[in-house]
């Protein structure tokens, strides 16, 4: 198999290959479920549940059109379910947004790094799940609106509405978890 692009759609206009889909896809799912709110602890369990769900659904794909917003609307359908599981088992969301540090950074980049991360995905935590998804997908990812729309089965102008309302929020819980950043 020649290895994919990994910013053009992998699979467009090409038979999927899940093994292949996992390989190219796989630390985007991660990626994007972290991004979701699900915790550290439970991204490698649900990566796989993620790609199972594809494996059922293939059929579904339509190769002609780009996989990451595909995948992304199962990565929001399952980050939703569980967190109202965690809900109702009482579990308690994982505080500490630890991620692995660029090894060739100086240690006071990679504190510097891990703080701009951790500030990230709690500002993301504020966000409305409808509205995360489309400002994670749109501004993170850089996908188009129209895909974004189709993989989440809304309108165009609903997703940009979420898209600005995305911002606002993420802008206001920015300054609210750093109030510091006006007196500069």
């Amino acid at each position: 198999m020649a290895p994919l692009d990994r910013r053009e759609a992998p699979l467009r206009g090409q038979p999927v290959d899940l093994c292949q889909l996992f390989e190219a896809e796989g630390a985007y799912v991660w990626k994007s479920l972290r991004r979701l709110g699900v915790p550290p602890s439970d991204l490698e369990d649900l990566t796989h549940d993620l790609f199972l769900e594809v494996q059922r659904r293939l059929d579904d794909y339509d190769p002609s059109r780009p996989v990451r917003p595909w995948l992304f609307g199962f990565a929001m359908r399952l980050a939703m379910r569980h967190k109202k599981r965690a809900h109702r088992r009482h579990e308690q969301p994982e505080q500490g947004h630890d991620e692995v540090a660029d090894a060739a950074a100086l240690p006071d980049q990679q504190l510097a790094a891990r703080q701009d991360r951790r500030l990230v995905l709690s500002a993301l935590e504020a966000i409305d799940m409808s509205r995360r998804a489309v400002f994670v997908l749109h501004d993170i990812d850089g996908e188009p609106m129209h895909e974004i729309a189709r993989a989440l089965g809304l309108p165009v102008n609903t997703g940009y509405s979420r898209l600005r309302a995305a911002r606002q929020d993420f802008a206001a819980a920015v300054r609210r978890l750093r109030p510091d950043e006006g007196e500069r």
